[in-house]
């Protein structure tokens, strides 16, 4: 409080992606700057979506935390399954990501050609690393955004895919 600000998202952790609800905690001078210059920025959100936000951060503490399990079941499915298809990928600590390095029978292609190749004759629909910069080229990234069997369809069809 005395030498930081954190700044918390409500978007991942409470399912309210594209609502734009945060808040900053710290530094009293540092947090009023903030809030200054936000104000130039928009007008406020809409009352609907504070009051949505509020009732989640008052009554629904938990639910980050079961989010958070979804993800990673959603998470071991993909990577098992994966694994099986013989596609090794590091499973990520804390993320709705996985970034998945280009499968060493498919080294020639770079990460676009992946991502559009897994995408016609797959069915799978992946990002390309290099449109997140050149640290992202050699991998393509998974979006943990399917529940659990779409995702097991997913790595079967991979997994023809790579035969």
């Amino acid at each position: 409080m005395d030498c930081a600000v954190e700044l918390y998202s409500l978007t991942k952790s409470f399912s309210m992606a594209g609502w734009r609800v945060g808040f900053a905690a710290g530094q009293a001078d540092v947090v009023q700057a903030l809030t200054r210059l936000k104000s130039y920025l928009d007008y406020g959100t809409f009352q609907p979506i504070q009051i949505a936000s509020i009732v989640a951060l008052r009554e629904a503490a938990d639910y980050p935390e079961q989010v958070c399990e979804i993800y990673r079941h959603r998470r071991d499915v993909l990577c098992s399954g994966l694994a099986l298809a013989g596609w090794e990928v590091t499973p990520p600590s804390g993320t709705m990501f996985v970034w998945a390095p280009i499968p060493a029978q498919l080294a020639e292609l770079d990460s676009l050609q992946l991502a559009l190749r897994l995408a016609r004759e797959a069915g799978v629909a992946v990002s390309p690393g290099a449109g997140f910069g050149p640290g992202g080229e050699g991998h393509v990234r998974f979006a943990l955004v399917e529940n659990e069997q779409r995702i097991r369809q997913a790595t079967r069809a991979i997994r023809q895919f790579l035969r």
